[in-house]
């Protein structure tokens, strides 16, 4: 995935001035971002603030480590039970 080109900071006073009631179309087209991606931010960060969208990021990254192991680990499981049964 491409790493956004906006800081936590950027992204966090972007979305401020959506909420002090500016146009989105005149928020973006400043910005230089599409409405949807305006929109996935609002969705995923709205009332945050740039430390609490860090903390978020790490705890996706972590998350998403962690399922990948838990993945690979169930894969290897599924192989040595279907070894087991094999040799029964």
């Amino acid at each position: 995935m491409k790493a956004s080109k906006f800081s936590d900071a950027q992204k966090a006073f972007i979305l401020k001035q959506g909420a002090d009631g500016l146009p989105v179309a005149d928020i973006c087209r400043k910005a230089g971002i599409s409405q949807a991606i305006y929109f996935n931010w609002k969705r995923k960060y709205e009332g945050l603030q740039p430390p609490e969208m860090r903390r978020l990021k790490q705890l996706e990254d972590e998350n998403a480590k962690l399922k990948k192991i838990v993945a690979d680990l169930s894969l290897d499981r599924e192989m040595l039970q279907d070894l087991v049964r094999r040799k029964l």
